[in-house]
């Protein structure tokens, strides 16, 4: 579809639109194969058992996100237009859209705090779906626990990705100079990651010359083989106190090997963090079967949590054990050490306001202070969802379908506009997640990017010359995959002029 030009009303509809003409229509179509491919998707998203769980979502309409103006209400309360047509929104691995109950879930916390003030942390209300404020990141813990693959032990809801993970450094990164001080991660790691490993090892009194290993990849794409991984491991076992890595390569999309990471760096003695930012709600995770020491994550991408929306962490039973024994004389001895603060305390003495720290078991006892009731409450609107969409087997289920059909679409456009990108994400689908990254020819990303939001198609853009395209299972439909690929034909056409 080529772009349309409209006027707005007061609330930001349209309300004139002009279609486009039959020769603007015929020069953004792509190959007979891709027409085809519609009528495929029409019949997939009949057969798509959880298709009814799009309607979940506030996917921003066309009109919407070509404005440059606040809309004057909610896109809930406003009649839906028939020619408003929804966007093809494919940025979930970026930002996930607003599930529509987080402003019904939010309203009733408002409502909460303005009618009862400080009682919303003890006492329950009838007829609210919401537990008390002391209770909320238990709640939120049992719901992401699944997710997760743990048990709701094991997991806290609290923080921000990188926030966790300094905090789980801190508990579990203690270099021995004389043996064991480096940490190994990959050499294209995000760059949070790499500068908190980076001022980590400096906390220490350490250099990174000599304590950070980076894993390099040999292939053009940066695509790490489980080997290579291995083979890194092996080579810094003996000095090596911490395997820092991502669950799936932000720029690449590549799914690793957990399991078998996990496995091998434990064979030799590694504790093992995991940063899953794009794994977390996008593949099924069973960090606590897997063996997984510790991992982290953020909630906004396919957790659909909100901009910056609360994290968490998981920590496994094994590295949380608190004994019954802590003594007044030695506390420190009865738990691992770790950054503490007050929330992470046992709730049985939290408001006892002693200044001796008794961790309470578990994830839990790793929180610092009290969480945003705010976030965890947005989060867990989204987090509903998921149980009713069957939980991520059943969102897996369709994620698999609908990735191997965009790259099978992608491959059956023209010749022509085939020669100016490439899918550098690994093709076996175990290998991936929902996001397949496009490396474009060099000087074009610009135009893409400008095209394709014309044509109200949103992907997200990662330097020089990769667009990053995530069909989220949620709310994407494989009639979203074919319109993407006509709108990234037409801007490919428009680009390479």
């Amino acid at each position: 579809m080529t772009a349309s030009s409209w006027s707005t009303n007061n609330d930001n509809r349209p309300t004139t639109l002009h279609s486009p003409s039959e020769k603007e229509k015929k020069k953004d179509m792509s190959s007979a194969a891709v027409q085809n491919a519609r009528k495929q998707a029409e019949a997939l998203d009949k057969e798509d058992p959880i298709a009814f769980i799009r309607d979940e979502f506030n996917i921003p309409t066309k009109a919407q996100i070509a404005s440059s103006r606040l809309a004057n209400s909610h896109p809930a309360s406003l009649p839906a237009l028939e020619d408003d047509a929804k966007s093809i929104y494919l940025c979930g691995n970026s930002l996930g859209v607003q599930p529509k109950r987080t402003v019904t879930r939010l309203n009733q916390y408002l409502t909460t705090w303005a009618t009862q003030g400080v009682q919303g942390h003890f006492k329950p209300l009838e007829e609210s779906p919401l537990p008390t404020w002391l209770d909320a990141d238990a709640k939120a813990a049992e719901l992401i626990a699944p997710v997760v693959g743990a048990d709701a032990s094991e997991v806290a809801v609290m923080q921000t990705l990188t926030a966790n993970i300094h905090l789980l450094m801190s508990a579990f990164y203690r270099p021995d100079i004389n043996g064991r001080h480096k940490i190994i991660l990959e050499n294209k790691a995000f760059p949070s990651d790499h500068f908190a490993v980076e001022t980590q090892i400096r906390h220490h009194g350490l250099s990174t010359e000599k304590s950070m290993v980076l894993i390099n990849s040999s292939s053009k794409d940066n695509i790490m083989s489980t080997e290579e991984i291995l083979s890194v491991i092996s080579a810094h076992a003996d000095t090596t106190a911490l395997l820092l890595l991502p669950g799936i390569q932000y720029y690449t999309g590549q799914l690793l090997d957990i399991p078998a990471i996990t496995a091998f760096a434990h064979k030799h003695g590694i504790f093992v963090i995991w940063d899953l930012a794009h794994a977390v709600g996008n593949v099924p995770l069973y960090l606590h079967d897997w063996g997984v020491d510790a991992a982290a994550w953020c909630s906004y991408k396919y957790l659909n949590g909100g901009p910056g929306c609360i994290g968490g962490l998981f920590v496994h039973t094994n590295n949380s054990v608190v004994t019954k024994e802590i003594t007044d004389e030695k506390p420190e001895e009865g738990y691992n050490n770790r950054l503490a603060g007050w929330w992470g305390n046992d709730k049985k003495t939290r408001f006892v306001m002693a200044n001796k720290f008794h961790p309470v078991a578990g994830a839990a006892g790793f929180q610092l202070s009290n969480p945003s009731i705010l976030d965890i409450t947005s989060l867990s609107a989204s987090l509903e969802i998921f149980q009713e969409a069957g939980g991520m087997e059943a969102l897996r289920s369709k994620s698999l379908k609908l990735t191997n059909f965009l790259e099978a679409t992608l491959g059956q456009m023209k010749e022509e506009d085939r020669a100016h990108f490439r899918i550098i994400t690994p093709s076996r689908p175990e290998e991936r997640g929902a996001q397949l990254s496009l490396m474009l020819s060099e000087g074009i990303l610009d135009t893409v990017m400008k095209e394709l939001e014309a044509r109200g198609v949103i992907v997200d853009e990662r330097r020089p010359n990769v667009i990053r395209v995530a069909p989220a299972p949620l709310y994407n439909s494989f009639s979203d995959c074919v319109q993407f690929v006509e709108a990234f034909s037409a801007a490919l056409e428009v680009a390479t002029k």
